[in-house]
């Protein structure tokens, strides 16, 4: 190993909160939130949650001197609400969407662990966001993950994505850590927390991360990892209803031929167990989206019908009046209308779910091929010791 001294990489997440006109004193806390970026001077900020491009227009000047470097990530009608500032130059920038986003009547954050009605739509959405990192990061040298993930630690979709990537948890990593107990982010003491958003966790949760992955080129190493810790000094208020976390990374070139993330028995079982896992989550959702996709035809061919009730009405002048008729028919329609949009939605989902599905047998049969693989070349050869060459599928040349 070389020993030269290590370059570092200060990076800052911050869930931000910014919905205008309906998230508490957002221009007070974008000045607040600039301050403090300016004062720290982190190599890189991932901000989630900016949904006004008119805050990070204003960031962006704020922050001109110190990250001169941004990128806002455009989409759909309100926007991403990602922004990324950077002391470096930003080479390339590319945004993928969800498949699935939760249901146009209601958000897809986690209401209850009891009942989770968008557990389904998280386990796809860190399925998309692990295979996005697994092919996006090949040729990378090191790999940071930030931001509200929504997840608890040991959730299954977070143990999908960090099994799967080899991404780690900067929180078990550090060497120093200082900030909100068990490094909660969504904590009781915060101004802005709803106290039945934590039921039944008193004290707070942990679903904001910074996650890292090095690669044979360069290793890295969490050396700390701070929070904020609910009020601001001098401030009758905190940052956001979310902590921020500011992680400092060491990298070091290394020589090490090795593949990181190689896959031994041990892994590659647990790899299995996890995806079954999420497949069996998966199939659950997809039965309960076709049985919502049911309903909605029901609805859609129950208006198709109340229709024919003001038509038939129509031939009976004196039994009602014209109005009458005219809101019978309007109720009618927007019966079939509403069963006709909800039915091409949950079509729609159940496509993905499908795909999601026959996308995780893939792996789960990859991944049983690989671990027969790893148990035959742990098998004593013919002198004793043990056979290291790995299972192909292709024959040798003679």
């Amino acid at each position: 190993m070389p020993t030269a001294r290590p370059d570092t990489l200060r990076v800052f997440s911050l869930n931000c909160w910014g919905i205008r006109f309906f998230s508490q004193l957002c221009t007070q806390r974008y000045e607040m939130i600039g301050k403090l970026l300016g004062r720290e001077q982190h190599d890189i900020a991932l901000l989630q949650e900016v949904w006004s491009e008119r805050d990070f227009l204003f960031l962006k000047r704020k922050l001109s001197s110190s990250h001169p470097y941004t990128h806002y990530f455009k989409s759909g009608v309100i926007g991403s609400g990602l922004a990324v500032f950077s002391k470096h130059r930003i080479q390339d920038a590319l945004l993928y969407q969800y498949s699935l986003n939760g249901y146009p009547y209601m958000l897809h954050a986690e209401y209850s662990r009891a009942q989770d009605e968008y557990l389904t739509h998280r386990i796809v959405q860190s399925w998309e966001l692990l295979q996005f990192v697994r092919h996006t990061s090949c040729g990378a040298d090191l790999v940071v993950l930030g931001g509200d993930l929504n997840m608890h630690p040991q959730d299954l979709g977070n143990r999908l994505l960090r099994s799967h990537t080899g991404l780690r948890d900067c929180y078990t990593e550090t060497d120093t850590f200082d900030g909100c107990e068990d490094g909660h982010t969504l904590i009781a003491d915060n101004h802005f927390t709803k106290k039945q958003d934590l039921v039944p966790f008193e004290t707070g949760i942990r679903i904001d991360y910074i996650l890292m992955k090095g690669s044979q080129r360069v290793s890295m190493k969490c050396e700390t990892l701070s929070t904020t810790k609910g009020p601001v000094a001098d401030k009758p208020f905190p940052y956001s209803d979310h902590e921020a976390l500011t992680a400092e990374l060491s990298l070091l070139r290394s020589e090490d031929s090795r593949q990181h993330g190689s896959s031994d028995a041990l892994a590659v079982s647990e790899q299995m167990d996890v995806v079954a896992e999420a497949r069996a989550v998966v199939k659950e959702g997809l039965c309960q989206t076709e049985a919502l996709r049911d309903k909605a035809m029901h609805l859609m061919f129950g208006g198709l019908l109340s229709l024919l009730l003001p038509l038939a009405l129509a031939f009976l002048p004196c039994f009602c009046s014209f109005s009458t008729l005219g809101l019978l028919g309007a109720v009618c329609m927007s019966l079939l209308l509403s069963g006709a949009l909800l039915y091409l939605l949950f079509t729609a989902h159940i496509k993905v779910l499908k795909e999601t599905e026959d996308q995780m047998m893939l792996t789960s049969n990859d991944l049983q091929t690989k671990l027969t693989g790893c148990r035959l070349s742990a098998s004593p050869s013919s002198d004793g010791s043990p056979d290291l060459q790995p299972l192909s599928p292709f024959k040798q040349e003679e």
